[in-house]
Parts: C-alpha cells; structure tokens; sequence
C-alpha cells in the first residue's frame, strides 16, 4: 500500500470561471479585464496549498472513475495524492462563475449539484494512518466517516461557511479544530462581539477556536490558553482574495503536523493567506513554506494582542 498522507481531505472541487473587472463589485458594473478558468473549491484548495507549503496531502472525496478526469489531474499536479479516493462514473466537480473586483473582493455564483463527501465505507484502515482530516460543510454527507476519523485520534478541522441545520451542528461538534468566517460565526452564534463567538463555539473537546475576517485579521482561542487573540491583518497587495481562507485552512494544518502551538498554527496560516491574495485566481499564488517564513521574519508582521469584548468594527 501507499503511504498514507498526514494530512486527508474530502469536500468540493471546483471549476471556477474567473471574470477580473476594473470596477468594485459595489459600483454595480465594470468592464471585463481578463476571463480565465482554475481550478478551486475549499478542500481541493487547502490540500494543494499543504503540498505547496512542502507538506503531505492526500484527496479522499469522490473523483471522476475516468483516469483523465479533469479534477483527479488537477490535483496530482497540484502534488495531492488521489491514490486513494474513490471513484464513480457520475462524480464532477462543482462549478462556480467567480467576479473579481478592482478591489481584489469577489462574488461567487455556484452549481453545487454534485457528488460530494466520501465513501460510507471508507476503510478505517487508511484513515487511522493520517493525523489530520479537513473537511468542509459538504461532509454533512458523510458525517459518519469524520466521527469515525476522530475516534481514531485524528484531529478534525472543519472549514465551515454555511448551516444545514442540525447535521451542520453535529459536524461542527465533531471538529475539535473549528475555523469559521467570522460571518457565518455571527449567523451561527448571534453574537455580534468576536470574543463572544469565541466563546459560544468554545467547548471542552475543542482544541482551537479561529474565525477569520478577511482585512480585519483572525480571532482565536486555543486549548493551551483560556485567553482570547486577535491577530491584525499582514498588509500586501490585495489582487484577489479567491482561495485565501482554503489556504489558511492548509497552512494551519500543515503547521498542526509539525506540532505548532494555536499561536504558531494562526501566524503561519495567516501569513500564507496573506501571500495567496497577492496573485490571481485561488492557487496561483499559494506560497512556499520559504515564503511564509520570510514573511512572518519581516519588521512589518503583525503581533497578536488579548481580544477584548469590544463591538465588531471598532478594534479591539
């Protein structure tokens, strides 16, 4: 058998259809400065960037049983392993129609009617030789496998954005290392103060609690502190921010794997998500772990400081 990678991931693939125009989305309309197509979705995206970053990452959702299918190429040439994954005639990617504004914000329109999830019979014998599984909100479809993933000791990060009710509840219970956007946190807690949505999401099987919000940075608590973070945003050059929270997922595993505390696993994951805005498209620029670390060494990067029980939008 294969190695088994560190770190396993079942969730959506993409094909995104990228339209780049010269306007904000706000101003309503713009011309269209470059049409491209990429590869994407939440998942898919975080494991590339864990190869990227030089770490071990393997895809174990649905993929295509053709061998020249589109999504399985895609990530064996992004460095995730497939070997693994099961396959069916009738899986396809997800397909998306993204607009980049001139501000770097986007807007997503996607056609989610797709095999998502895994296999209900996914052998434990694989799963058991992983340390990380990085699921999305499909895995409501397969919740059975992550609860079987974290009775056999792996730590579950759970990336996320929407709630199906309570299958959505029951993923997010499962995850001990839950990162949400800090929106959908709002929606889901009806806290309107991050430090009170850190500590609605908190419970005692958790090991971190992150929400990101985009320019505003990352909000935190980790098992190891009883405090509450707030990490300011990395300032770069946004071009576009498709793909940034996917690769924060990856760089926060990867640093997981390499036994980083909540503190070194945010930094690292946010100095990646910050590099990635800095090309086009959602892995165009997904960083070196070289990259990272300059990153995080500069005199400009942002230090973390205790989050007080302030309003959103007037600091901390």
């Amino acid at each position: 058998m294969r190695a088994v990678p560190s770190i396993l991931g079942f969730g959506a693939i993409a094909i995104d259809d990228i339209v780049y125009v010269d306007q904000p989305l706000s101003a309503g309309k713009g011309k269209v400065l470059q049409s491209t197509r990429a590869f994407g979705g939440n998942v898919a995206t975080a494991l590339a960037a864990v190869a990227r970053l030089g770490g071990s990452a393997g895809f174990i959702g649905w993929l295509g049983s053709a061998d020249d299918d589109a999504a399985l190429c895609d990530l064996v040439a992004s460095g995730v392993e497939t070997a693994f994954a099961p396959r069916h005639p009738d899986a396809r990617p997800v397909r998306s129609r993204i607009t980049v504004g001139s501000d770097g914000d986007r807007f997503i329109a996607y056609d989610d009617d797709a095999m998502l999830g895994t296999a209900p019979d996914f052998p434990d014998e694989i799963l058991g030789r992983a340390t990380v599984l990085i699921v999305d909100s499909y895995a409501i479809r397969s919740l059975d496998a992550v609860a079987r993933a974290r009775d056999l000791g792996l730590a579950i990060l759970g990336d996320v954005e929407w709630s199906a009710g309570p299958a959505s509840d029951r993923l997010m219970a499962l995850c001990d290392h839950l990162i949400l956007p800090l929106a959908f946190a709002q929606t889901a807690t009806g806290c309107r103060v991050p430090a009170e949505m850190l500590d609605a999401l908190w419970s005692p099987s958790r090991s971190a609690v992150v929400l990101t919000d985009g320019g505003r940075g990352v909000y935190y608590r980790g098992r190891e502190d009883t405090a509450l973070w707030h990490l300011p945003p990395h300032r770069v050059a946004i071009v576009d921010s498709t793909g940034a929270g996917d690769c924060f997922h990856g760089a926060y595993a990867h640093a997981l794997t390499r036994g980083s505390d909540t503190a070194g696993r945010v930094a690292f994951a946010a100095a990646a998500a910050a590099l990635s805005i800095t090309g086009r498209g959602g892995r165009e620029a997904l960083p070196t772990d070289s990259q990272v670390t300059e990153l995080l060494a500069s005199a400009s990067a942002p230090s973390a400081v205790e989050l007080k029980y302030a309003r959103l939008g007037t600091g901390t």
